[in-house]
């Protein structure tokens, strides 16, 4: 595998430490919220490293998007393996029909057990559908539609679409708590 130079992660004394594998603030910060929002009794410290999803840039199916979360989690478990935790989150698209829906999933282990989850799902305007159907990643023909910059590192498709009452953060937030069930509940899984 051929990944970057290790980035310089820092631990902090009685924290647990969670690696994100994205330098994406949005993905590390909601992260961090999720596992301090379902076990608010440890203290929780999030960083990233970038590493690869080993899926295409604008993953195209459920299935791929989920292997690319997956693969995001294994990859920075392999170049960070002292962590606590691992994360993996993966945006993608799927067709249904004429209609192209966009989500994420979520992937989390702690190197014994490995929760899985998926973010609710909303349909893409057409004329964001036309540019991703024309190749552009999702991200990219929201900055374009909508005339902004980096939206994927700030409210995304979700925050824009739903005119700020649902940002990105809190949108992999929720996915992220529903992925950490297997740790919260570990005698049943």
């Amino acid at each position: 595998m051929n990944f970057p130079q290790r980035q310089n992660i820092q631990r902090q004394a009685n924290s647990q430490l969670i690696i994100v594998g994205s330098k994406n603030p949005v993905k590390i910060e909601a992260a961090e919220q999720a596992f301090t929002q379902a076990m608010p009794q440890e203290r929780w410290l999030a960083q990233g490293l970038d590493v690869p999803s080993g899926v295409s840039e604008q993953p195209m199916t459920d299935a791929e998007t989920l292997q690319g979360a997956m693969t995001r989690m294994q990859n920075a478990q392999k170049l960070f393996p002292e962590a606590d935790y691992w994360v993996g989150i993966e945006g993608g698209i799927d067709r249904q029909g004429s209609e192209m829906h966009a989500f994420a999933w979520i992937v989390v282990s702690d190197g014994r057990q490995v929760g899985k989850a998926r973010t609710g799902t909303f349909v893409l305007p057409q004329a964001i559908t036309d540019l991703i159907d024309q190749g552009v990643e999702l991200g990219e023909a929201d900055d374009r539609v909508f005339n902004r910059e980096n939206s994927k590192q700030g409210s995304g498709a979700v925050g824009i679409l739903t005119q700020g009452m649902i940002d990105r953060k809190a949108y992999y937030t929720h996915a992220a708590i529903l992925a950490l069930v297997p740790f919260l509940h570990d005698s049943l899984y």
